[in-house]
């Protein structure tokens, strides 16, 4: 780990005195991104377009309530590449003040699991939806080890993922490593991703075949990517792919799609609002599958498949879907993961790729938990 152990060690005594802050690599990158602050100095919005104006570190939730806001932590402290030398002084921050109790998680065995999405493949095949995801969550008894130091594991095994882990009022703390970007500024443009579709990582020279369901589901977000744009009266873009993007344990079919910034410099909020969620993490017709979802999953979402990341930070943005993300509570861990379900779909095999998603945060936290 080298000089990781002495920047472990400022973050988990970050976490133990209550410090709000937000750590991150990009995806291939080995710079450590890092914003502390005051208790005071997070902001809480009830609107995705509220963000108009503002800059930070954003952490957003799937779906706003009263206890999943919108959580901007204005950039007290900002370093772009935090070292072992950089210092900190952790008495001059005003920590938050803890939550008395969490809320009770709700657990699904497969054999309830396995129901729910044969009863959702019948709802698609004979109602208006087209997909919809549905997820679960994943809980695996809490150790000591160090969150700070499983955070830098987990980077070195998703290199090309956006690794995070932050300690925030309200939310709690957070750890994961997303594949999928929301929205990204590149120099004049930005890139907003379409991402669908998975199956195990090959390895060496093997390569990929799709099935017509994955094929369908990522071509899903990419048409409602499109119906945003023309919302925004974007015309003109690029695209690259569909391609193959590995990430983890498993791989996934990804198209980018590039666009002129100044399109909407002055109403990213807005567009984030109307972007935000894709089909990828709700479903298709975008409102219909909001209600499946919020009637049929017996969690609350809380903050995964919202999005997070450097906001106006430098005048860069950054933003990426918190998917292989877990909640840290002080006794254990929990994991969420989901599947988007069509008419093609098949139970077991949607219980299977969720298992997989699922190894990416244990291989880190729990390996032994995989050969089970």
């Amino acid at each position: 780990m080298g000089n990781n152990t002495a920047i472990a060690d400022v973050l988990d005594q970050l976490i133990g005195k209550h410090i709000a802050f937000a750590c991150w690599f990009n995806p291939r990158e080995s710079r450590l991104g890092l914003i502390v602050g005051n208790a005071s100095d997070v902001q809480y919005f009830n609107g995705f377009d509220q963000l108009n104006g503002e800059a930070g570190f954003v952490f957003a939730p799937y779906c706003i309530t009263e206890k999943s806001p919108v959580i901007l932590l204005k950039p007290i402290v900002h370093f772009e590449d935090f070292g072992s030398g950089d210092h900190l002084n952790m008495s001059s921050f005003e920590p938050f003040q803890l939550e008395q109790a969490a809320d009770a998680h709700q657990f699904q065995s497969k054999e309830e699991y396995l129901k729910l999405i044969e009863e959702t493949v019948t709802d698609i095949r004979e109602g208006a939806l087209s997909k919809v995801i549905i997820s679960r969550l994943i809980p695996v008894r809490r150790t000591d080890t160090s969150l700070a130091t499983t955070f830098f594991q987990l980077h070195d095994q998703t290199p090309n993922a956006f690794t995070y882990l932050v300690n925030l009022p309200v939310a709690g703390i957070w750890m994961g490593a997303t594949p999928e970007v929301l929205i990204k500024s590149r120099d004049i443009q930005f890139e907003t991703v379409s991402l669908a579709g998975t199956q195990v990582r090959k390895s060496g020279e093997e390569e990929y075949y799709w099935s017509t369901k994955d094929i369908e589901e990522q071509a899903f977000v990419s048409r409602y990517m499109l119906d945003v744009f023309f919302n925004f009266d974007i015309h003109q873009y690029k695209t690259i792919g569909p391609e193959t993007m590995e990430s983890g344990k498993v791989a996934h079919l990804k198209t980018s799609f590039f666009f002129p910034a100044e399109k909407i410099s002055d109403c990213l909020g807005s567009f984030i609002a109307d972007l935000h969620p894709t089909p990828a993490v709700c479903g298709l017709p975008k409102d219909l599958a909001a209600e499946y979802i919020r009637l049929k999953e017996v969690h609350v979402r809380k903050y995964y498949t919202g999005y997070l990341g450097p906001w106006r930070l430098n005048q860069q943005v950054s933003l990426f879907v918190n998917l292989r993300c877990m909640e840290i509570t002080p006794d254990e861990y929990i994991l969420y993961a989901g599947g988007g379900i069509t008419a093609r779909s098949v139970p077991e095999k949607e219980w299977d790729e969720i298992n997989q998603k699922a190894k990416t945060l244990l291989s880190v936290i729990d390996p032994d938990k995989i050969q089970k």
